[in-house]
């Protein structure tokens, strides 16, 4: 997967400075971020780049590209910004609704994995002023349900209904609509930023952002959840694709809904036992849907055929999908369905020696279509925040979250190492499960760390040890699954990496 990633990786020159992109579109640049954050040494020259270009009314550029590229061609000059001395040109495709919440994701992202405070105290009013954009624009915003709108398209992709691939366009007569992933990506945003007030002393204005995300959420649960998953799209000032229901749409976002904090636990049981129902049901190889069921007989500009069912995003299998329910699911409660998960797209990359973006719905073939970096990157960060459960809390994990769900997979022994290649931060733990005990090392320089661990299945704790000593502990259940839960403070400056290989690892026994 890591390879996967690293191929996608691209460097543009402007103004005599290198941008690494990876890729060169923003919305792939951050989905692929899940990934390469641990180990590229240049994480903020491109998203640097954009927050440098913001426009005055607030929006970004989400592609950069060669001065010709025929995106610039698609939208309306006022989403294009042409750079004649460096060759290269700025496009925003208008009908986008998804930017300014990933170029918060990325900078957040950037913070934890660098520690540059400096940057991201920078950064963080361009950061502010989009989500600002974003929810008061008039061709953005729906004022009178208090949600982010788009053209109709299918989920987060870049094409109309009816219109040809040329237009990006969003002008007067276009069918509007409201899709919930913009909006689940917008209250993750406006969470991240309260977060980063609060972190740098700001309580009101933290508070504010929280208090609009509370708003936020209120009418993406009033509007949008149907009582099974998201509907995929509410439609404003038209009828939709003719025939179709769309609250019957499972569409793709409904993976990220359930990562980025809009969802409660019954809410993300009613999700996955969605997807587990389509598997059984559908008929596709794999219930990893962009949308189910495809539009038909296409999508979008349907007289030159080129979305037909099945097709592309139009009813395609799509491994970041598969990356993001995974995620989810090892993360609340459906762990052998996580697994499950993981091994299936595992047995795909042996077949193929790679991941693919997207496959044939029933055939399981390459589809195409996309950055397979994309897919491989939401895997990696199912495998090392939801399978391995290093999540870091705070900044270069000064805090962190440690909730290891190898008890599902059935090995007995494991070794895994994280961290961020920027700041020389790692986390090394050590699995070992015994009848009798399970028994962790965990190397790290958290500061705090709140551990969430998996039992494995009839196995009851007597004790928790800690370096030899009883700790306090208590059992938690997540539907059918037992976890002990604890914490400690190690009240200690972060080490240096010398430091960190010469110290005392955290030794934890689960004794049964």
């Amino acid at each position: 997967m890591c390879e996967t990633v690293r191929k996608d990786r691209y460097l543009f020159i402007a103004d005599g400075v290198p941008r690494v992109a990876c890729p060169s579109w923003v919305r792939d640049h951050i989905h692929e971020m899940k990934g390469y954050r641990h180990w590229e040494t240049d994480l903020k020259s491109f998203i640097d780049f954009l927050l440098a270009h913001q426009t005055e009314e607030g929006f970004f550029y989400e592609i950069v590209t060669h001065i010709d590229d025929g995106h610039a061609t698609f939208v309306d000059k006022d989403c294009v910004l042409y750079d004649e001395k460096n060759k290269l040109v700025y496009v925003r495709l208008e009908l986008e609704a998804d930017v300014e919440y990933l170029i918060v994701e990325g900078a957040v992202r950037i913070y934890k994995a660098t520690g540059d405070e400096k940057w991201i105290k920078w950064a963080l009013p361009r950061l502010e002023k989009a989500i600002d954009y974003i929810t008061s624009a008039p061709k953005r915003w729906d004022a009178e349900r208090g949600l982010v709108k788009r053209t109709f398209t299918i989920d987060t992709w870049d094409f109309t209904y009816g219109y040809p691939a040329t237009n990006r366009r969003i002008s007067e007569g276009m069918p509007m609509s409201i899709m919930h992933g913009d909006n689940s990506g917008v209250y993750q945003a406006m969470e991240q930023l309260a977060w980063l007030n609060r972190r740098f002393g700001k309580v009101r204005k933290a508070e504010k952002w929280e208090k609009r995300a509370e708003k936020l959420l209120e009418s993406i649960n009033k509007y949008l959840w149907n009582g099974k998953f998201y509907t995929h799209q509410l439609h404003l000032n038209h009828e939709g694709a003719p025939g179709v229901d769309e609250t019957k749409v499972l569409s793709l976002s409904n993976s990220y809904d359930m990562n980025r904090g809009i969802c409660t636990q019954e809410q993300k049981d009613k999700i996955i036992g969605e997807y587990q129902l389509r598997r059984k049901t559908s008929g596709a190889f794999a219930e990893w849907f962009s949308v189910d069921p495809p539009y038909c007989p296409g999508f979008g500009d349907v007289t030159n055929r080129r979305h037909l069912a099945g097709t592309y995003i139009n009813g395609g299998i799509a491994s970041f999908t598969a990356g993001e329910l995974a995620r989810a699911a090892l993360n609340c409660g459906h762990e052998e369905y996580g697994w499950d998960i993981l091994c299936r797209l595992r047995e795909l990359v042996k077949r193929d020696g790679d991941l693919y973006f997207l496959y044939h719905r029933e055939k399981g073939t390459n589809e195409g279509g996309g950055p397979s970096g994309w897919g491989a990157a939401a895997v990696i960060e199912a495998i090392d925040e939801g399978l391995a459960g290093i999540v870091d809390k705070g900044v270069c994990f000064d805090e962190l979250y440690f909730s290891p769900k190898w008890a599902v997979t059935g090995l007995k022994k494991v070794k895994y190492v994280t961290g961020y290649e920027q700041s020389r931060t790692l986390v090394e733990s050590i699995y070992i499960e015994e009848e009798d005990r399970v028994t962790i090392t965990l190397g790290c320089t958290s500061k705090q760390i709140d551990c969430h661990i998996l039992l494995p299945k009839g196995k009851k704790p007597s004790k928790v040890l800690l370096d030899g000593k009883k700790i306090g502990f208590e059992t938690v259940s997540v539907r059918d699954s037992e976890y002990v839960d604890f914490s400690f403070f190690k009240g200690e400056e972060k080490k240096s990496y010398t430091e960190w290989v010469a110290q005392t690892k955290n030794r934890i026994e689960i004794v049964f």
